[in-house]
């Protein structure tokens, strides 16, 4: 390259690049027509060999049963052969498909889609996870402990018996606060 960073220039001259890309463009162009006509003589030749063309015309009525059920045989035959090729299509495909994500894994190119917020309920999600083995709503609220008010109001008279701690610990010093301890059973701390 250059310094500059410019494009190196080609040593073939512009006409001379029409002229081969005009070459390769008609090249091509014969190459398809080629194939499909190709393609079309198979075709022919395929159901030639296949399905040979049908005399009609003064046959019997058994005669034309016979053939009707060697045509039925045949058509299942190909429907047959038909639903096979179409399975192996699907399973390559399905191979191709697995292979390439291997690919785009192994190359470390593929980017994770953004995954969105969304809002679940817990019967929802247990339903999600249990399936139909999830019976009923389940109220996370009603298995909450519920609180009395009659327990609040013990617990503050008990708070307020204590006091201050400071008063507490001069009354209990000394000997004479551990007798009063056990006297009182322990009520004091």
């Amino acid at each position: 390259m250059n310094p500059k960073g410019d494009k190196p220039k080609s040593k073939i001259s512009a006409s001379r690049k029409l002229s081969l890309k005009m070459l390769l463009l008609t090249r091509a162009c014969e190459d398809l027509e080629r194939e499909t006509q190709e393609r079309e003589e198979e075709k022919v030749r395929y159901l030639g060999e296949k399905m040979p063309p049908l005399q009609l015309s003064g046959l019997s009525l058994d005669e034309l049963q016979k053939i009707c059920k060697q045509l039925h045989s045949k058509i299942d035959v190909v429907d047959e052969e038909r639903y096979d090729c179409e399975y192996k299509v699907s399973k390559h495909n399905k191979d191709i498909h697995e292979l390439k994500l291997k690919v785009q894994d192994l190359g470390g190119k593929f980017k994770k889609p953004a995954l969105r917020k969304v809002r679940v309920s817990a019967d929802e999600m247990m339903r999600a996870l249990l399936g139909s083995k999830h019976k009923g709503s389940m109220d996370l609220r009603a298995n909450l402990k519920s609180v009395k008010k009659e327990d609040v109001k013990q617990d503050k008279v008990l708070t307020s018996e204590v006091g201050d701690w400071r008063k507490n610990v001069e009354a209990m010093s000394g000997m004479e606060g551990r007798k009063k301890m056990f006297d009182t059973g322990g009520g004091g701390q």
